[in-house]
């Protein structure tokens, strides 16, 4: 049979092969790279707000933290203190080291009264809450009583939150999701729109405890027809002692794109209202703490004065009580304003509307730049409150509240706004008659796209969106309105000290605490925050914001424009191209820093949902770089991989991350139809009668391959995930060559790879660029076998040696390779397993010499002014952001392993 990995001479030089023979390297390594300085008393991590503080308004959060090798035993149990008060805690494990100790563990808090600040949590037993949440299950249902609303959650049909309820009192019901398809977007010709909603498939209690419950629902949006379209999974969280849901809200795109164009996506609830129509109260928070708030029915600018006390209570939300006579006689006059709207069009432009019913006239109200998008609706006996999170970034998205004149009002959460155009999915171009592989390698070669007919389409790449819903008890202040907002829009989270993640060795110990103590480090890490405010600064300048851009940067700048790329095939939208989201987490945990947690948040949204295909033929692969986040033909798994969300699924616990990372066990089935080189000579494994084979490259794809294995089986201890993973790195490093055999055919059943050819020789400066060097790091400290730390430190050590060196080593020198700055972090690595001082320099000198990435990083901007451009823009001297993310992290990692060798 040939081999798969039999490749053309352009694919060849493409990729750098050059044929080598091994060097065996020496057995003898340090053992924990990451044990820099003493830990803490065993069992007693210091903890700290991410946002140096605790909102006004708190009511709960989750969040993770890691244990090193052997310390903490499997059930042991966790309290938390606040200045040495201890304060309700529900606990659970999220990994496990090998010997069965716990590596990370999940904590939830809810409001109480003694949560402040000298924040720790240590082993012993957790105190239980005033008031423990309740989940009661049934055939039917499942209710939710936090002690201070009650929640009813249907498990079949269309309604999935029946009632919603504040100390007995309705205040919400038929919460349902709403989905508006339109089959046309051409201007002209006609269209008609369908109506679909939320119908539930099925639904599970995922957690259930004294403090935190999380309910799962499934299910498919449906029309009258049965048409099903959008697959959507919710889930709804709940925390004891507490007013308000949590929903995450996730929808995977299954239609045609060229025919089933989105008109409005969102989330409905009902608001019962039997008071006064004068008593019936409507707010918006729009930007800079800035509230609209109005009364169904005013009683302020009459021609007849209601009063002092009526105008003052109707304006706080209270109950009017005394109207004088001569307005109330005629007040069936006074028009009841009973729809309202607040439409995000742009990320720097809303508008609020309202008129009095349907069939009607709307009035323009207000205008703003990016509103909070919070909002409420009731009366001062009850209410709902709700917002979407990331509003004005996620843009276009609209508030909706209507009927508030009738009984039973209603308030929608647009996550698509209707008032907009309908979502418009197609690809950008006709192709250009690119109809052989030949014609589109030409086209890479010219714009960098790499295109392939059918390839580029959006089908499986979904979105997840985060919303709240309040069951207030009255019409809330317009204080503890913005508190709401503020708490929807950066939901409080405590994390781990950065001076205790240094400490305990976690993701492969690529990172040290910021550094200053001599020149050129202070010069690197001003420059790495440099680049960080860089990007930060280029998100909001540039407005990479939308619902389906929100999160991701752009690949590279065109300096005669004055633009980013945005047009320009692959060099447009990053997708995570040489590890943009691994630079922002290892930034973060390097310097505790919010504003680069919350930028790697909303990265790591954005790249597991859009950029990954979900269902189809092309999942669970992601996407190349490209004008359009799912345009690219190369489907790779380099930008799927679990290594990106490891970071935000340990750090926060989140549910919906831990499903992206559960997609990719199974993805290397998906390489035997979707083979990632078959354009350039590699070919799909033949089964045998007895296995399912798949070619599989060491680098960008078992490297992903590796990452989902090893979370899942540190998530899970499964034997079965547990062999194929150790198998798999056993029989790489049993190859001729190692890691410079380049790729090889493995046994999709036994993770096991066959033996290459001993002439068979490939090197790809990709290979580490996609988070295997990090994996490898952590397997290295986490699995004894000498065999693969020997093949892997042997990749470190020669991809950058010298001709000389490895002409000595191995029979024949490398060329051609790139990216060597990049790699010096694989130098540096070897260097702190092996103890080498020398090994050390060289890194160093990699480092500086910049080949392959930046030679003379600049902190240099140039601000560019109109008519040049059309709006002021800060331009950088010299910056891509692949070069970025790769010299960031050969910086951090650099520090991190021989940072003591540098001065």
């Amino acid at each position: 049979m040939k081999s798969p990995f039999s490749f053309t001479r352009r694919a060849f030089v493409k990729n750098s092969a050059m044929a080598i023979t091994s060097l065996p390297l020496a057995s003898t390594f340090a053992n924990n790279i990451g044990q820099k300085t003493t830990l803490p008393p065993t069992g007693i991590v210091p903890l700290n707000w991410l946002d140096k503080q605790k909102s006004a308004l708190f009511t709960g959060t989750t969040w993770g933290v890691p244990w090193a090798k052997g310390q903490i035993k499997k059930g042991t149990d966790f309290t938390l203190t606040s200045n040495n008060k201890a304060i309700p805690t529900q606990t659970w494990p999220l990994a496990f080291w090998p010997d069965g100790s716990l590596k990370w563990t999940a904590h939830a808090v809810s409001s109480h009264e003694n949560l402040s600040d000298n924040l720790q949590i240590s082993i012993g037993k957790s105190i239980k809450p005033k008031q423990a949440l309740s989940v009661q299950e049934s055939e039917t249902s499942i209710k939710i009583d936090t002690g201070k609303i009650q929640c009813e959650i249907n498990k079949s049909g269309q309604t999935i939150i029946k009632t919603l309820s504040n100390n007995g009192q309705v205040v919400a019901q038929n919460g349902k999701l709403v989905l508006s398809v339109q089959d046309n977007v051409d201007q002209s010709e006609s269209f008609k729109i369908e109506s679909f909603e939320g119908k539930i498939n099925k639904i599970s209690v995922e957690q259930s405890g004294e403090i935190r419950a999380v309910i799962k629902i499934e299910g498919s949006h449906e029309n009258t027809a049965n048409k099903k379209l959008l697959p959507f999974i919710i889930r709804l969280y709940f925390y004891a002692e507490t007013e308000s849901i949590r929903i995450i809200h996730t929808i995977i795109y299954d239609g045609d794109e060229n025919k089933d164009f989105v008109k409005g996506l969102g989330i409905r609830f009902s608001v019962p209202l039997k008071e006064a129509l004068y008593d019936r109260h409507i707010r918006f928070v729009g930007e800079n703490k800035g509230i609209f708030a109005e009364s169904v029915q005013g009683l302020t600018g009459l021609r007849r004065d209601a009063g002092r006390t009526a105008l003052d209570a109707q304006l706080a939300g209270k109950s009017v009580t005394q109207i004088p006579e001569n307005v109330l006689k005629n007040i069936k006059y006074i028009p009841a304003f009973g729809d309202y709207t607040l439409f995000q069009s742009t990320p720097d432009a809303f508008e609020i509307q309202k008129r009095t019913k349907n069939g009607h006239s709307w009035l323009q109200s207000a205008f703003g730049g990016r509103a909070n998008g919070t909002g409420y609706l009731g009366t001062p006996k009850g209410g709902l409150a709700f917002g979407i999170r990331n509003f004005w970034q996620s843009h276009p998205a609209q508030l909706d509240i209507k009927n508030a004149h009738t009984d039973l009002g209603e308030i929608t959460m647009w996550l698509w706004a209707p008032k907009s155009s309908a979502m418009d999915l197609r690809v950008y171009h006709d192709g250009m008659g690119q109809d052989t592989y030949a014609k589109q390698l030409d086209a890479l070669d010219i714009t960098y796209e790499d295109y392939e007919p059918e390839f580029g389409r959006p089908f499986g790449v979904a979105r997840t969106s985060e919303l709240q819903i309040w069951a207030l008890a009255e019409t809330p202040s317009k204080a503890l309105l913005l508190d709401i907002s503020e708490q929807i829009q950066h939901p409080p989270l405590i994390v781990a000290s950065s001076e205790y993640l240094s400490k305990v060795g976690i993701f492969g110990s690529g990172f040290a605490l910021s550094d200053k103590s001599s020149p050129k480090k202070t010069e690197i890490e001003n420059q790495l925050d440099f680049y960080f405010d860089y990007y930060k600064k280029q998100i909001d300048q540039q407005k990479w914001y939308g619902f389906w851009n929100f999160g991701d940067v752009m690949h590279t700048y065109d300096h005669d424009r004055h633009v980013w790329r945005y047009d320009v095939g692959g060099f447009a939208w990053d997708n995570s191209e040489l590890s943009t989201d691994l630079w922002l987490w290892y930034y973060f945990l390097k310097t505790g820093r919010n504003d680069v947690f919350r930028m790697a948040e909303a990265m790591t949204r954005h790249t597991g949902e859009v950029d990954v295909h979900h269902i189809g033929r092309f999942s669970p692969l992601g996407s190349r770089h490209n004008v359009q986040h799912w345009g690219c033909s190369a489907k790779q798994l380099r930008i799927s991989t679990a290594a990106n969300r490891r970071f935000y699924y340990y750090l926060t616990a989140d549910e919906r991350v831990g499903d992206l990372m559960r997609e990719q066990v199974n993805a290397d089935k998906t390489l035997r139809n979707i083979v990632p080189g078959r354009k350039i000579g590699q070919i799909a494994a033949e089964n045998t009668a007895t296995s399912e084979l798949a070619s599989i490259s060491f680098g960008t794809d078992w490297g992903a391959l590796s990452s989902a294995w090893f979370t899942e089986w540190e998530r899970t201890e499964n034997p079965k995930i547990k062999e194929k993973l150790l198998n798999s790195m056993r029989t790489i490093a049993e190859q001729p060559h190692g890691f410079f055999t380049g790729g090889a055919i493995m046994d999709l059943s036994t993770g096991k790879f066959q033996l290459e050819n001993p002439t068979k020789i490939s090197v790809s400066h990709l290979s580490a660029a996609f988070g295997l060097a990090e994996i490898c790091a952590e397997l290295i400290e986490t699995v004894d076998m000498p065999i693969f730390e020997k093949a892997w430190l042997q990749y470190c050590q020669l991809y950058n040696g010298t001709a000389e060196e490895q002409k000595a080593a191995m029979g024949e020198a490398l060329s051609k390779l790139n990216l060597q700055q990049g790699h010096a972090k694989l130098t540096a690595f070897a260097a702190k397993r092996n103890k080498n001082s020398v090994l050390a320099q060289r890194a160093w000198k990699e480092f500086y010499a910049g080949e392959g990435g930046i030679k003379k990083p600049s902190m240099q901007i140039k601000k560019i002014e109109p008519p040049i451009v059309l709006n002021p823009i800060e331009e950088g001297v010299s910056i891509s952001t692949n070069a970025v993310a790769q010299w960031s992290l050969a910086a951090m990692q650099c520090l991190a392993f021989v940072g003591k060798d540098l001065d």
